[in-house]
């Protein structure tokens, strides 16, 4: 992958929610990964949270995938 600008499209107190996250996104062929996985689940809850950021041209295709099973 090129240098791309990515954005942050949310942010869970867990890796398991944001892995569900990121399975729903990879299912609609967005490309999409995890920052601070690993720190989030060493840190209590709220200090690290764990961020799904997807390329910045592909945002307002994952939110709308996201508000649909919300």
């Amino acid at each position: 992958m090129q240098d791309e600008t990515m954005v942050v499209l949310a942010e869970y107190n867990t890796s398991t929610e944001a892995e569900i996250t990121k399975s729903m996104l990879d299912s609609a062929g967005i490309w999409s990964t995890i920052r601070n996985e690993y720190m989030s689940s060493i840190y209590p809850v709220g200090t690290m949270p764990a961020q799904v950021v997807v390329r910045a041209d592909e945002v307002e295709k994952a939110r709308k995938i996201l508000k649909k099973t919300k």
